[in-house]
Order: C-alpha cells, then structure tokens, then sequence
C-alpha cells in the first residue's frame, strides 16, 4: 500500500503497521485465555489448581520441568529478535510501548484533543489551562479502565477467565488474586500516565542489555551522515539550521526541520547515533520519508544497519551465523519440549512399600498365602471423572502368580484430587525357594483408566517398578505350624 504525493512514492508509515501490529497482538493477549480445546487452555499456570496448560494440553505441577524450556525458548528469541532488529520487541509488541500509545495517540490526541497532534511528542500540553486539567482527568479515568481490563487480562493466565468471574462472588476468600489485579492496573495507571517513556529509559533492564547483543548488521533506525550531515560532533550539537550546515558541509541534504526530533517519543535525536533510549518505533523514520519525499529524496533516517548506512561496506546480513545459531538453539527447544509435550503421563501415581515386609497365612488347602501391602498415591490429571486399577507383571523367570487382593475392583477417582488407597498384593505359588533369606521379586504395577466400554485405556496408562518380598524357606515351614 503507498500514496502518492507530488509524484515521489512515499510508502505506508511504520506507525500505521504498527498500529496493525498492536491491534492483532491486543486482541490474541484479550481472546486467548476464552479458548478451550477439551476443557484445556493454550497457556494456563495455575497456581490455584496446581496446573500446567500448555498448547491445549494439560500437565500436573510434577510436570513444570517443562517450564525452563518454555522460559529459554522466550528469552532466546528476544535475544534474537535484539541481534537482528535491535529494540523491535521495545517498539512494536512491549506493552508499555502499545499501552502508551494507546493513551497519549487514541485517547490524549485523537478523543480528547488534549494533544495537538501525533507527530509532536515533545511539546507537553499547558496544564495550566482549566479546560487541559478536565481533559486529562477524563484521560486518566478512562485508562483506568483499560488498566484493570489489563490487569484483569494478565491474571487470565493464571486463574482462568471461568474460575476468575466466579470469584468475584466470593471476593474476601481470593484477595490475593484480586489484590493482584488492582496493584497490575494501580501500576499501570501511574507508569502509562505519569512515568511515561521514563520507564524506557531508566527503568527497563532491556535497553541496558541491547549494546552487548548489537553487531554491524543489528538492523535500527539509523541517520545517514554521509548524505545528511553531521549534525553532532560527539554529545555536542554543532548546527541547528540548514544554513549554517550547508555553509560547513555543501552537499549535505538534512533540512534541519528536526521532524525526526519532535515526534520521537523517548526525546532523542536519532542524529546523533546510536543511543539506548531508541525503541524501534521508526517514527522518525516516517518523518523524515515524509519531508524528503516532498524534495524529491530518499529518507535520510532508514531502518538498515551501521554495515550498510555507516560503514558503507555493503548490503545487510540478516541470516548470518549468529541469527542462524539463535534460530537453531530455538527450534532444537521447541523439538525437546513438544517431545517432552507427548510423552506426559494422563494419571500421576507413586508407589510406597508399608514398613512390613509381608504377613503370612496357613489356608485350608494347605497352602501358605503372602500379602504385601503397598501405599498408592495417585492423581487423575484428565478433567472427568474416572474408574482406575491395576494389575501386576512379575518377572518372566518367576514361577507363580502375584494377584492383587485389594481393592478387587475398579475405583473411581475424580480430576485434580490426589487419592490415597492400600493396594495388597497376593501369591499362594511358592515363587521361589531360599533357604538362608528372603527374596526381594522385582514386579512391575501396570496402572490404567477403563474406558465407556470398561476395558483397559491406552492412553491413560502408566507402568511403576517396584519388589514383591518372598519369605524364607524357614518362615514358611513355621506357618505351617
């Protein structure tokens, strides 16, 4: 999409598509938490019902080693969306950059006209006009709402929107989460109306990590001197009018008209180079594309690299192999964490053996019957009600059978409750025979679901080792008796 003004092509300005880009990442940020694929949510860390929502798949907080992986993968592609386009992240999906604009641009400048115009940031409105005082008023309070909205939004992803509406009838027993959202919407009001773009400057942590991670190709909002003119010598502005720079540099093409200046939110001049308060928002770019374009030039300002525009050495190298590096550490996590993803277990079970060994009973046929009794803990992570059991695998070179004694039938365990049961496995088979101890068989617990039709699910099924103890030949002899 361009316009065409006075016959020189001026494209669609970066503030627009950013706009786009705040808009489509607003409303994933608003409709995400609503969507549920059975019963699961994209991303959901709950910390209420301790559990782990993760690609509509449901994990138990047992399964948070997921987590690292998911936090290393966000992290790494930060860094290299820094290495590859400098503060894009800052300018184009932060929200303390959305959010301001969203106060000072639609709500300060185009509602209330409280600003003159979205091209002058620097000039402040005069607040000792009665009639601004109102107006700022009413900016405030209408962000208010839009920052419990956001705080609201935020604690989406930890109490699900369900759960979240369903406490507001029981606000004394969840002050925490609702403490929560108003300190979110009391910082955000102060920050987005008061702090400002200072957060940028002296409050972000990112903007003091960028440096180390630029190279010659890092891609930002650069001022060619070459063409323009150097403005600055160091930190000292040397011209301020195009006259006094035409007289000391003849061919420079810089008017001057410091558009680039005025409509810069963080107060800089991208004149001067590189300077940690620049967040990639390009409308310094747009601004000088505009006043060229009307001479009939290219921008002076362009979003290209110090290889390119400063060094003058050649085209930029987007793919190199530090990107490529970044790119490849991303996709090897998102690989281990979607296999990590399928191998979850649908029911979560410890086994604990009891303090006895074993108990031992003479029957009326004669045979001497052995019980070992075990603890099972074990937790159905699905979201419907289900029926569990289990049954034994003992070892191939053991001869006999091990049968479970209790429970002797299907239980039902309900979703997110961890169930205790005593579990007492059984043989009347003399397993093995040793006379000078007893013997530890190691068996194998198979648990599993039963599906509508009461058969064994292959989904929800989980394997435990474990010992069976098998008395001394002594032992038996004396139950006899």
């Amino acid at each position: 999409m361009s316009k065409e003004k006075k016959g020189i092509k001026i494209p669609t300005p970066w503030r627009i598509k950013r706009y786009y880009v705040y808009i489509a990442a607003t409303m994933v940020a608003l409709i995400l938490p609503w969507i549920k694929v059975n019963g699961n949510h994209f991303f959901l860390l709950s910390f209420d019902k301790l559990k782990l929502h993760l690609a509509f798949v449901q994990f138990d907080m047992q399964e948070l080693y997921l987590m690292p992986f998911l936090l290393m993968m966000m992290f790494l592609t930060i860094f290299g969306m820094t290495v590859m386009g400098g503060r894009v992240f800052c300018g184009w999906v932060c929200p303390q950059t959305t959010f301001r604009v969203i106060y000072r641009d639609l709500i300060e400048t185009k509602l209330l006209g409280l600003r003159k115009r979205i091209k002058n940031k620097q000039q402040e409105p005069d607040m000792n006009k009665p009639e601004n005082k109102v107006k700022k008023a009413i900016a405030i309070a209408i962000w208010s709402v839009l920052a419990f909205i956001a705080g609201a939004d935020f604690i989406w992803f930890f109490v699900p929107p369900e759960d979240f509406f369903k406490y507001l009838g029981d606000f004394n027993n969840h002050l925490i989460t609702f403490g929560t959202v108003i300190g979110i919407a009391v910082f955000l009001i102060y920050d987005i109306a008061f702090l400002k773009e200072n957060f940028c400057i002296y409050v972000c942590p990112y903007s003091r990590i960028q440096s180390v991670l630029y190279d010659d190709h890092t891609v930002m909002a650069l001022y060619d001197m070459h063409r323009g003119g150097h403005i600055y010598d160091g930190h000292e502005k040397k011209f301020s009018k195009q006259k006094d720079l035409r007289e000391a540099e003849p061919n420079s093409e810089c008017t001057a008209c410091e558009s680039c200046v005025t409509v810069c939110p963080t107060h800089i001049d991208i004149r001067q180079g590189l300077q940690l308060e620049c967040i990639n928002c390009l409308e310094c770019v747009d601004a000088c594309t505009t006043v060229m374009g009307k001479l009939g030039k290219p921008s002076l300002v362009t979003w290209s690299s110090d290889y390119e525009i400063v060094d003058q050495k050649g085209k930029t190298k987007y793919f190199r192999p530090k990107i490529l590096g970044y790119m490849g550490l991303i996709v090897a996590l998102a690989c281990i964490l979607g296999y990590l993803g399928t191998t979850k277990e649908h029911m979560l079970l410890n086994v604990n053996k009891e303090t006895r060994l074993y108990s031992t009973k003479l029957l009326p046929n004669h045979k001497i019957r052995v019980d070992n009794a075990y603890e099972f803990l074990l937790q159905n992570t699905e979201n419907d009600n289900m029926k569990f059991y289990f049954e034994v695998i003992p070892p191939k070179d053991i001869k006999g059978k091990i049968t479970i004694a209790k429970p002797n039938k299907a239980f039902r365990v309900v979703p997110g409750i961890k169930k205790k049961k005593i579990v007492v496995l059984r043989t009347t088979d003399t397993l093995v025979k040793n006379d000078r101890k007893d013997t530890i068989i190691p068996i194998t617990i198979h648990a599993y679901a039963l599906d509508k039709d009461g058969k064994p699910s292959k989904k929800i099924s989980v394997l435990r080792h474990t010992t069976f103890v098998f008395p001394k030949t002594a032992i038996l002899e004396k139950a006899k008796e």
